[in-house]
């Protein structure tokens, strides 16, 4: 963990407000195209934010017409903004259930290299039979554990293949046409409860060796795989004594798992609405909002003036509540300037912007893994 306040946003189509798309300002025309979501990383990169999360889900879209109809594939779209705006990581939500690490290990390695080891995944899982359904799987009635249990074998065999590669494993020597020293490449060999893998993978290590891997803490039965496998961790809570409570669960496990809890950064997700008209268009928000819609706080939500809740960010990281935060807009383009135009000066010399060079590890203070099959000398 490198000391510093750290401060991402979340980007998910037009906010978190499930009435967000209809609310004036928000372009519902621009929502799927490459340029709306350009715009937004790059104001968050103008404010020097570590990282953008980029959510995604498995749900079909629902029948209620009033409703966002249809998701981007966050993957997907990291890879088209990383390239084009320097600065900052690039963390997609990636659903593990129903998928394949081998594809998603990929993935995850072509995000890091375009974004220059900016790169992050979240992994998540899915679990509901309508999400099964839309690939064909026959059952989705499993506890959270199991899940949870999937989910950490996912991550692991990703892990494995990232290092199937050995650094120097590509030679790039024309004159003999050898592109790879094959020696350098491993089986992982990997059999597990849910997957047997036996690699290697195609695709090189990536630049930082293993992305940056972020992961929920909020569930009991997640903390086993939030221990062993996160670099960063996201949690909800709707009070700064509730989110200390939750730091301290994942502090616990991180340990249990014979890891040093110092290295493992805990990120406290904050909703927010901010400007002198905010609580207004809260309103605005939940009058437009389907009728069967959650309009529940998720999370601690701050609406109103930028200097509060730059106090109130202050105060729980005073307090080890948390060590950064999310900020998840309600409402998008308009949130993020919020955010950096309001917030950011508002914290004063709470928070010192991420440096611009470098990987996203760096950003967090983790040295770059050392590859697990990489030969020793003699």
């Amino acid at each position: 963990m490198s000391g510093r306040l750290h401060l991402a946003v979340e980007l998910g189509a037009a906010g978190r407000h499930p009435g967000a798309w209809r609310l004036g300002g928000a372009d519902p025309a621009r929502l799927f195209t490459a340029p709306y979501h350009l715009d937004l990383v790059r104001t968050a990169a103008r404010g020097g934010l570590d990282l953008v999360a980029l959510p995604d889900s498995l749900q079909p879209p629902g029948a209620d017409p009033a409703a966002l109809p249809g998701t981007l594939d966050a993957v997907a779209v990291a890879a088209r903004v990383a390239p084009a705006v320097p600065g900052i990581g690039v963390v997609p939500t990636v659903t593990v259930t129903h998928t394949e690490p081998f594809h998603l290990s990929k993935a995850v390695a072509t995000l890091d290299f375009v974004s220059t080891g900016r790169a992050g995944w979240q992994p998540d899982v899915s679990r509901t039979q309508a999400e099964a359904d839309l690939f064909g799987r026959a059952r989705a009635d499993r506890d959270a554990a199991s899940l949870w249990r999937e989910a950490g074998e996912a991550i692991e065999v990703a892990a494995r293949l990232w290092d199937s590669w050995e650094d120097d494993a590509e030679i790039r020597d024309a004159a003999t046409g050898r592109f790879v020293d094959r020696d350098r490449l491993h089986h992982i060999d990997f059999t597990g409860e849910f997957f047997s893998v036996t690699g290697p993978s195609i695709t090189p290590r990536p630049p930082q060796g293993q992305p940056l891997t972020v992961l929920r803490g909020d569930e009991t039965e997640a903390l086993a795989t939030v221990g062993r496998y996160a670099d960063v961790v996201r949690v909800a809570a709707d009070t700064v004594a509730g989110a200390a409570e939750a730091r301290d669960r994942v502090r616990a496990a991180v340990a249990d798992a014979g890891r040093d809890p110092e290295q493992v950064t805990v990120l406290l997700d904050v909703e927010t609405l901010l400007g002198d008209d905010a609580a207004a268009r809260l309103r605005e928000l939940d009058a437009l909002a389907p009728a069967d819609a959650d309009t529940v706080p998720a999370t601690l939500r701050h609406v109103g003036d930028p200097a509060a809740l730059a106090g109130l960010l202050r105060d729980a990281a005073e307090e080890r509540a948390a060590d950064g935060f999310v900020l998840v807009p309600l409402a998008l383009p308009s949130g993020v300037d919020e955010i950096v135009d309001g917030l950011l000066p508002a914290l004063g010399d709470a928070w010192t912007p991420a440096p611009y060079d470098g990987t996203l590890r760096d950003r967090f203070g983790l040295a770059r893994p050392a590859d697990r099959y990489t030969r020793t000398a003699g």
